[in-house]
């Protein structure tokens, strides 16, 4: 298996270059920003399984194939731009919904009543589909498997041989770093929305800001990357 200084040296790396707000933290920020910290939190789970299936398929030889293949790169590529920008049109259209899903929805007596276990209910959809968004945002994006194929392969020893386990041990090593990197970016961002909360026209306001941050992300994706 992977030797105490390799792992050490790539845990090391890694952090050096999570702890840099990159693509996945934008896209949690703007989640967060948007749709609150359960829904940050549920999109950094998403992402980070999403990201690990890469890892998996760098592994297993998948990511040479990304890696060497422009179409494959350039489609995956576009893929996840564009259900980035799909996400963040979704979040500013729905921006003056907000304030009624913070507070539950009540009426103006302050009843909850069936609308509460409605909520309730439509949380726990929405839950899921958060979580499923999150991991097509994770698993479609080419550049992060690129990445993997180019680095997880220099921290393998192969004279130690299951090539394949050491690769997905050091991915596993990566990703639970990015998983509480990026929790902590979400729940801050999260914090920022609940004081914007209080005001229905500031939690509007930040959440088409959210809405348009995951849209210059997607924008960026799509603009950015390999040109051969």
């Amino acid at each position: 298996m992977v030797s105490a200084d390799r792992l050490l040296a790539f845990a090391a790396m890694s952090f050096l270059l999570i702890v840099i707000p990159g693509p996945s933290v934008l896209f949690v920020i703007g989640r967060a920003l948007a749709q609150g910290r359960r829904a940050a939190l549920t999109t950094v789970v998403g992402n980070t399984l999403g990201a690990y299936v890469l890892i998996v398929a760098v592994a297993f030889g998948i990511g040479a194939v990304v890696e060497r293949s422009v179409l494959v790169f350039t489609a995956l590529k576009l893929a996840g731009a564009a259900y980035l920008v799909y996400l963040g049109v979704k979040a500013w259209r729905e921006r003056g919904s907000l304030h009624a899903a913070v507070t539950g929805g009540e009426g103006r007596d302050g009843s909850g009543g069936g609308a509460a276990q409605n909520g309730a209910a439509r949380n726990g959809a929405g839950g899921r589909r958060t979580f499923w968004e999150g991991f097509a945002v994770g698993v479609t994006n080419p550049k992060t498997l690129v990445f993997f194929a180019a680095v997880l392969p220099q921290f393998v020893d192969r004279a130690q041989g299951h090539v394949a386990a050491q690769m997905l041990l050091l991915g596993l090593v990566f990703n639970v770093i990015a998983l509480a990197s990026d929790a902590a970016w979400g729940l801050l961002a999260a914090t920022a929305r609940d004081w914007f909360a209080r005001s229905p026209q500031r939690l509007s306001l930040v959440g088409g800001v959210g809405g348009l941050t995951m849209i210059g992300l997607g924008v960026t994706v799509a603009a950015t990357g390999r040109k051969d």
